[in-house]
């Protein structure tokens, strides 16, 4: 049985510190869901504090090895990583995604950019991103830039927050990484339907009820103290929508 210990800040003190990527895939499996770095006003688990059991002090071992973590173990089908919460990295585990997208009603398929854009659900930066990805597969993004046409300082601008939209709703995620220039290695992304086509497949037959349900459930899991206001807060749910799925873990 594991010993559930949660600390001030969401952090939870996992049994051993992680240290191989096996080990890191068995913590987002038992949390189901976590952040990369502990951030401030976000009441959830890092992977970096399972490692180093302390906040960052400066850029060290383990926040090397958890850099090159998350570029692999979502190009492995090991986890979901996005800027998911508040555009801070995160980690969801695959048996957790189906519920994410269900609550996120966002488990589509490649070629659902123009029906989420006349839903008014995304922008039309965020429609072209997700085109392009469609028609070339996972690009790095430097040349997903370029294929949307946004390759100057402004462009960025607007494909930075268009991105941002994209990984808040789950339909793309971070896969891996590709050296483009001199500087640090450039984020590589994909579709999420085709990187991991099981768990969109799963989400297609769980209601939004049932998938906050679960989500709250893994949460009070390890932090059994927790009320419904907090997961409003943290998810963006409704007063009425995180009393319902405390109720229904």
């Amino acid at each position: 049985m594991i010993r559930r210990e949660a600390l001030p800040g969401g952090e939870i003190r996992w049994r051993r510190r992680v240290e191989t990527p096996s080990e890191a895939t068995r913590f987002m499996e038992a949390v189901g869901y976590c952040l990369l770095f502990p951030s401030k006003g976000l009441a959830l688990p890092s992977l970096y504090f399972a490692m180093a059991r302390r906040k960052p002090l400066t850029w060290d071992k383990h926040s090397v090895k958890l850099w090159e973590w998350k570029d692999q173990l979502p190009r492995k089908g090991r986890a979901f990583y996005a800027k998911y919460f508040k555009g801070r990295g995160t980690f969801i585990a695959l048996n957790m995604l189906p519920s994410f997208l269900a609550m996120e009603a966002s488990a589509a398929g490649t070629q659902d950019a123009a029906a989420f854009f006349a839903a008014g659900r995304i922008s039309a930066e965020a429609r072209d991103i997700w085109q392009a990805l469609e028609g070339l597969g996972s690009l790095p993004t430097l040349e997903l830039r370029h294929a949307c046409k946004m390759e100057t300082t402004a462009g960025n601008k607007r494909f930075k927050k268009a991105m941002l939209e994209l990984q808040r709703l789950l339909v793309v995620v971070h896969f891996g990484a590709e050296q483009e220039t001199a500087a640090w290695a450039s984020g590589r992304f994909e579709h999420t339907a085709r990187a991991f086509p099981r768990e969109i497949k799963l989400a297609n037959n769980i209601s939004a009820g049932e998938a906050r349900g679960a989500i709250a459930g893994k949460y009070l899991e390890w932090h059994p103290g927790a009320d419904a206001m907090l997961l409003a807060r943290l998810f963006g749910w409704s007063k009425e929508d995180a009393q319902t799925a405390c109720g229904t873990r």
